[in-house]
């Protein structure tokens, strides 16, 4: 998404001032815009000029990243705002994008790499967990973690002595059946919810609210379910290791 030049007037800001004003590192902020997220500066003699316009995205995309989203579903919300006209449509596709677990992003840079790929990361490594979804990079040596509970579980792993390669193997598998549990649900909520809306004459705001509500009541379901599960069947599994270790 490319959004165009802003126009600067009266509080224009460089970037450093506009780091200072928003909280955001300027390297972040060049992150964002390289993404998409804002609108280029204005230029003059070399220098890239902010303005109000800029410091709201950024309040806007602070505030969504609170509320669990991660950068590349809001730049998918700011672009349905941009193209939408209907705001029924934008309220249903904000309630599909909403994250379903209450963890927030964080966006670490080398030195938050380091903690968990150690001083000098192995690029492969990097490259693995990128490729699994724990690591999201954004430009400028900086990377957005989905999910630091995953991110802190494979430190801790790895401070128990279990290698690296071995922690991520194991995400790698929990990706792939959470994956497929994933689309489970998503391949029931299409078929019983939204199909039967799609076969009357045209979907209607009543059938979008209708489908965004029942986007909130699969959200704790699904991962009510999965967790109750995956309860049952960890135990048992943990119950046939030991039987196997006694024998």
């Amino acid at each position: 998404m490319t959004q165009p030049a802003a126009e600067i007037g009266d509080g224009e800001m460089t970037i450093d001032e506009l780091a200072r004003e928003s909280g955001m590192t300027a390297r972040n902020i060049r992150a964002h815009q390289s993404r998409g997220l804002l609108p280029a500066p204005v230029v003059r003699a070399r220098t890239g000029y902010y303005g109000a316009e800029h410091l709201a995205r950024i309040r806007l995309i602070q505030d969504m990243q609170a509320q669990g989203f991660n950068l590349k579903s809001i730049e998918r919300l700011l672009e349905m705002g941009s193209a939408s006209g209907s705001r029924g449509a934008l309220e249903f596709q904000r309630a599909l994008l909403e994250p379903f677990g209450s963890e927030q992003p964080e966006v670490i840079d080398g030195d938050g790499l380091s903690t968990v790929f150690g001083d000098a990361p192995d690029r492969k490594l990097v490259a693995k967990a990128e490729k699994i979804g724990l690591l999201r990079p954004i430009g400028e040596g900086t990377w957005e973690v989905p999910s630091p509970t995953l991110l802190r579980a494979g430190r801790d792993l790895i401070e128990m002595g279990i290698p690296l390669e071995h922690a991520l193997a194991v995400a790698d598998s929990i990706n792939k059946h959470t994956t497929a549990i994933a689309k489970e649900f998503v391949r029931l909520f299409v078929k019983d919810v939204l199909q039967p809306m799609r076969d009357g004459d045209s979907l209607t705001e009543r059938d979008l609210a209708a489908a965004g509500e029942a986007v909130e009541r699969l959200r704790p379901l699904a991962s009510q379910a999965v967790m109750a599960s995956f309860g049952v069947v960890m135990t048992q599994a943990v119950e046939r290791q030991l039987q196997k270790e006694l024998r």
